[in-house]
């Protein structure tokens, strides 16, 4: 078997994440392994039955949740097939939905893992903050009208950054492994009334993107101080932080090996 990696785009919005999930067939994961198996099936003039889908689980580099984008999703699967790389990622583009794209396909090192080996991941937080919200991208920003202090939230992220304990910023309450995690640049700006933050780290948590763009933006709007931060990693109380921004603004943009 060889080991394929892919390059996704996605638009999240109508998805109930990345991770295939037993109650539902809505994920990104559960559509791009149904196509897969269907064209395994069809090379082989096989029905799709006698196909173990499990022997052809794709692994994405992470789960973004439901509703969040991606401009650069990484996965990678193991599969016997005759077919080119380019035939290969054709098939996928023709049988998939037109908010999910595989944007490059190669073949990969037998060991290469999509999540285990990634170094470094880049989430962006995209906030409308302009006069009159943009109606064309309502569904990729949040809109958030107030008045930013851009720079008490640029001296936030910079107490954000290094290695920390951030089990103040994940909402899995029956998390058992280390939430260790290091964060090597947040960079916040303001374009115009489009607010961005681009958070760059080696691994995120279950929601921890969102809910330090929540933290951020509450200082931000002077419910809370940038000298906060230290105490809230401090204390790894969920409570302590701030809300969890919804999901529409959060896209994965780049996964790096």
């Amino acid at each position: 078997m060889k080991n394929y990696k892919l390059t996704l785009q996605y638009d999240g919005t109508k998805y109930s994440g990345w991770q295939k999930q037993g109650n539902t067939d809505n994920t990104i994961q559960g559509r791009v392994e149904n196509v897969l198996v269907h064209m395994l099936a069809d090379e082989r003039h096989t029905d799709i039955k006698s196909i173990d889908m499990s022997e052809y689980e794709i692994h994405g580099s992470g789960r973004t949740d439901a509703g969040v984008h991606a401009y650069g999703q990484i996965a990678n699967f193991k599969a016997d097939t005759q077919k080119s790389l380019s035939d290969i990622q054709n098939y996928l583009n023709t049988y998939l939905p037109l908010d999910i794209r595989v944007t490059q396909i190669s073949e990969a090192a037998p060991r290469f893992h999509s999540r285990l080996n990634a170094c470094e991941k880049h989430y962006r937080y995209t906030i409308d903050n302009k006069e009159v919200s943009d109606v064309f991208m309502r569904k990729y920003m949040t809109r958030l009208k107030a008045d930013y202090d851009i720079n008490a939230m640029k001296k936030a992220a910079e107490l954000l950054t290094g290695t920390h304990d951030f089990k103040s910023f994940c909402d899995n309450k029956r998390m058992k492994k280390s939430t260790v995690r290091t964060i090597n640049k947040i960079d916040i700006k303001d374009t115009d009334g489009i607010i961005t933050f681009d958070f760059y780290g080696d691994g995120f948590l279950y929601h921890m993107v969102r809910i330090l763009t929540g933290t951020l933006i509450e200082i931000g709007t002077g419910k809370r101080k940038p000298d906060d931060i230290p105490e809230i990693i401090k204390s790894k109380s969920r409570a302590d932080a701030g809300f969890t921004a919804p999901p529409q603004g959060l896209a994965l943009v780049e996964v790096r090996y």
